[in-house]
Formats: structure tokens, sequence, C-alpha cells
């Protein structure tokens, strides 16, 4: 009996300290979103339900002139990032060379240095080599660092590739350009997709490595947040966050939905 007794307790504390965890979590974002429709435009006391945050944050240029070069850059670089994340992985994986190991090295430093150090790094390349800052820059900045994360998630891929798959296409007659695009990229793509979306998510998010090598006429939405947030918090700040909220989840549900019917 007492036996059961601990048992029922221990189940009891972890259900407990699971819900603080998920309260801690997202308390914050739901007050977030309760904010963005109160009337009250400084503190947190709730004067009223309004709309007019969002009608003001759809009539500010700016705000959306940031979002349109964020939405830019982040699926242009993580397109190029998932294709040479992609080529990177297997040449890794599954050739031998030399340096090989030194390469494993150049693939993981990224994820190791902070954003700061990264950030001046690359800014100061820029400048040495005359490059005028700007999206062209931020672009370069987000391939660099996007391009581990995507080689990392391709390889975990590759380890539970069987590679007799391949050979057996080369068996009955694929060439080495139809065995890659129509054997290994159909089964390795779950890995390269994962990739995209989280190059996505990574360049969406990025503040520190983009406020280094921005230039003028090239605010992404993060830089464009600060600088509305040095002001104060903006009820318009909480009503952008909010749609960026729903967008993410709209987005995972129809990426899940989506991989379920590719994948299944």
């Amino acid at each position: 009996m007492s036996d059961y007794k601990k048992v029922i307790g221990k189940r009891q504390f972890s259900l407990i300290f699971s819900i603080l965890v998920i309260i801690f979590l997202y308390l914050p974002v739901i007050t977030l979103i309760v904010l963005s429709f109160n009337q009250s435009r400084h503190g947190v006391l709730w004067t009223g339900f309004t709309l007019k945050w969002y009608q003001d944050l759809f009539s500010n240029a700016d705000v959306w002139r940031a979002f349109l070069n964020t939405v830019i850059i982040a699926l242009s670089s993580a397109t190029v990032a998932t294709v040479l994340g992609t080529l990177s992985a297997i040449g890794i994986y599954w050739h031998s060379f030399r340096t090989k190991k030194y390469f494993q090295g150049l693939i993981y430093t990224p994820l190791i240095i902070p954003d700061i150090l990264m950030g001046v790094s690359l800014l100061l390349f820029f400048v040495a080599l005359n490059v005028q800052l700007g999206l062209t820059t931020i672009f370069l900045a987000h391939v660099t660092f996007c391009v581990s994360y995507v080689t990392l998630i391709v390889i975990a891929r590759l380890q539970d590739f069987d590679y007799t798959v391949v050979e057996a296409a080369k068996d009955l007659g694929a060439t080495g350009s139809q065995a890659f695009f129509k054997v290994i990229i159909p089964l390795i793509s779950p890995g390269i997709i994962a990739g995209f979306l989280l190059s996505i998510t990574l360049s969406i998010d990025d503040f520190v490595i983009t406020f280094f090598v921005a230039g003028p006429g090239s605010t992404t939405l993060p830089l464009k947040i600060f600088s509305m947030i040095k002001f104060g918090v903006s009820p318009e700040i909480n009503a952008l966050s909010t749609l960026l909220l729903v967008s993410a989840l709209v987005l995972s549900t129809i990426g899940i939905r989506f991989r379920k019917i590719i994948f299944t």
C-alpha cells in the first residue's frame, strides 16, 4: 500500500510540475495575444476590446516593407542553403577523402560560435571586400549559418538510408543522375524538407547577425520590431506578434498534413 502511494505521489508531482512548466511557457504568449485587443496603449490593465491596433498595423507601410524583406531573404536563403547542405551532407557521409574530418569540423563551427562573433566576422569580411551592405549581404549571411543545420539534418536522415537500393537501381539500368534524382532524393526528402523549414525559421528569427550585415533600406522584421520597441512596447507589436504566431501555427498544421499525404 505504501509503494502504491509513493507511485501515485510521484505521478501527481510530475503532473503538477508539467502543468507549471506549460503555464510558465505559454502564459506570456497568451498575455501578449490578449493585450493586442486591449484599448489601452500603455500598461496591462484591460480597458476594453478593440481592433484598432490591427488597423494601425495594416496601415504601417514600414512594417510590411520589412516583412517583405524578411520573406524574400528567408525563402531565398533557405532554398540555397537546402541545396548546398544536401549536397554537402551526401558528399561528407558517403565519400571518403583526406580532409573529411576537417570539413565535418567546419560544418559544426557555425553552430557553436556565438552569433555576435559570426556577425562581426561577416561584417569585417564584407567591408574588406568592399561589398555594400544590404539585402545581398543578409542573404549571404543567412545562407552561411543555415547550411550547417541542413547538412546535419540530412546526414541524420542518411544514417537510416539503405544504399543497396541505389545499387539495385543501377543494376536495373539507371544512370548516376537518375539514381540521384529518382531514388536518393525521394528517400531523403523528409530530411531535406525539415532542413528547409528550419532554415526559414532561423532566417526569420535571426536578429544578431542581421543587425551587423544589414544596410540602408534592408530592414528586416526583427530589426523593425527592435527599433519600435526602443520607444516602448506598442500594442502594434503585440498585434504583429499575434499575427506571426497564428501564421506559424497555420503553416505548421499545413506542413504536418502535407507530410502525412506525401510520406504515408
